[in-house]
Order: C-alpha cells, then structure tokens, then sequence
C-alpha cells in the first residue's frame, strides 16, 4: 500500500532534513495547462496541481520549469500559475516549487521575488541559458538568486539545455550558502554528485526519470519527475522500496517503468505529458509554439506504453505480473532531452 507521505524521518543518511521537509522526496515536474485558444488556465493548474499532490503521489510540484513551457510564457502568466497551483496543492500539504530561470540574472532576481509574492514555497535555479558565463559567473547569478528571498533553492544543472554544466566546485562553493538546500541534476554525474554528497549537506535529485533509481543508490534523496504526471504513487513506492531495503521490488518496479521513461520523451517532455493527461481526462491542453502538439500516429504509440504502466489505464498494479524484458518496439527510438 503507498503511504500518503513517505517516510522521510527514519532515512536523514539518504535525505538531508532541510531538502526533504522544503521540498519532499517525490516532485513532478508540472505543465502549464492551456485552453483550447491557449491561454493560461488557471482553474486547470489549481485542478491539476490538486491531483498531482493528493495522498500517495507527490510531494511537491514544479510551476514554471522546462515542463512548464516557461519559455513561452509571460512572467504575469507565471505569477497567475504559481498562484493557482497553490490553492490545488495547499488541498493536500503538497508545495510549490517555482522555476525562476532566464537568461539574465536580473531577470531571475526578478521572477524570484514575484515567486515568493505569488505563494511559492521554494525556487528552482537554473544555469542562466545562452550565454554560457564561466563558472565565476555561474556561481555569483546562484548566489544573487538565492540572496534576493528567504526561500530555499534548488539549483538545476542540465547543460544540454543551458550550454553550460555547473561543475562541482562550484557546487561545493555554492553549498555554503544557506538558503540553497538541493541539485536537481540532469547530466547523469553520479561520480561529481556523490563527492559533493560527502562533503556538503547538499540533497541530490535525479532530473532523469530513467536514472531514478541508480541515483537513490548513490544518496539522492528523490526525483524531480515528468512521468510524475501519470505514475506518481509508483514513483512513491519506489523510493519506499529502497528506503526499506526491498532491493528487488524496486529493481522490478524501475523495469517496470522504464517504457514509460523512454516513451514520454520520444517527442518533448511537454507535449507528450499534455497528451498523457488529455486521455485521463486532466487539464493540460495544447502547447505554444515553438512546441508542437503530438500527432495522432504518437499519441497512439503513447497510449500503448501508457496501458502497459499507468493503473489508471489498466496496467496491473503489480509490476512483478510484468515481464521484466518486456519492452514494446518503439523503445528503440531515441529519446528527445527534457
């Protein structure tokens, strides 16, 4: 049975305290629904946040991230999105993470500041993306973020997106400041993120749904999702397998979803999340431009994957009734970054 908030108390060697009571263990990555003239839809995000964080599923939400197509919207719009999340998981304790990236430092400084007026219970930082600064530079935009509100921070490292990766010295420089708690981390470093571990109170997230489990076996304390959306209290019950030692059952429930890992990101995270949650019948709708919609031919092959994980599509809840080598076809096809 999934717990309705998972365990944290008894596992501090693999969860620092401070991460893990500002920002929980099990956190999706959320969309921005739209309507279908697609402007913001805020009664969908108050809605969709609510079921996203209800008992047994997550944590936390992210509002305004990669997922979150902070690219294409307005930083009002953002301020409108943390605001109506807020109100859907308050519901159930669940909290908000806010993405503050941009490509200038003021410009985060600045959708920071809104974020902790709209409610935010924490910020997401990002590596500032284009302008490639050197690591001095990187390390001063972390540091002036977190300086600018007394919330606490998560910093994002995934150069593929930004073009620049936050190298471990400047992880341990920025550690010192004691607002910036966690990494949520897209780069696949176990061996720079467990040094960091070992030196710094700094919690660790996988940014990587397919590598959620190998980074709970290095100390992360949790993930910050995108199949989240849809599988929530499997993700759940998988950090509460290897919290309590059930080495196989995590192995299995990790085989388990590892179509779903593959098949969410065969066309942008965004998009196929928002297809994912338009066939259960959520808030999601289309998304802007420069995205593109699925086509009916992907959505196809996504429902198929969705029916072999999601319980909520009848797959079996128990993921031991799944071959462990079953995987469909199309998990050949290489995934697209998120």
């Amino acid at each position: 049975m999934v717990p309705d908030r998972l365990d944290t108390d008894s596992t501090t060697a693999n969860a620092p305290n401070a991460a893990s009571a500002a920002f929980g263990r099990v956190i999706t990555a959320m969309v921005t629904p739209f309507d279908h003239a697609g402007r913001l839809d805020e009664r969908g995000t108050e809605r969709l946040a609510a079921w996203l964080t209800r008992d047994g599923w997550n944590d936390s939400v992210v509002v305004n991230g990669t997922t979150g197509e902070s690219i294409s919207t307005t930083d009002r719009e953002k301020s409108r999105a943390i605001r109506a999340a807020k109100l859907g998981a308050a519901a159930h304790g669940g909290k908000v993470i806010a993405g503050v990236g941009a490509g200038s430092t003021a410009h985060s400084i600045k959708l920071a500041k809104e974020a902790a007026s709209s409610g935010a219970d924490g910020l997401l930082v990002v590596a500032p993306y284009y302008s490639c600064p050197g690591q001095a530079g990187l390390l001063k935009h972390l540091l002036a973020v977190a300086d600018a509100t007394k919330l606490p921070v998560m910093i994002y490292d995934i150069p593929k997106r930004t073009g620049i990766a936050i190298e471990t010295e400047t992880v341990l420089a920025a550690a010192r400041h004691p607002r910036i708690l966690a990494v949520k981390e897209a780069k696949g470093d176990l061996e720079g993120a467990t040094e960091v571990m070992g030196q710094t109170h700094l919690a660790y997230y996988s940014g990587d749904d397919a590598l959620n489990l190998p980074w709970l076996s290095v100390g992360a304390t949790g993930f910050v999702s995108v199949v989240g959306h849809v599988v929530g209290d499997q993700l759940t019950q998988l950090v509460q397998h290897h919290v309590h030692g059930r080495n196989a059952e995590a192995l299995a429930l990790h085989r388990h979803l590892m179509p779903l890992f593959r098949g969410m990101f065969w066309a942008p995270g965004a998009a196929s999340a928002k297809a994912a949650l338009g066939d259960l019948g959520l808030p999601g709708g289309p998304v802007r431009l420069p995205l593109v919609d699925l086509t009916e031919g992907q959505r196809r092959e996504l429902r198929h994957v969705l029916a072999g994980t999601v319980t909520e599509m009848g797959a079996p809840a128990d993921p031991a009734r799944v071959p462990t080598g079953w995987l469909p076809a199309e998990a050949a096809v290489g995934r697209v970054g998120r």
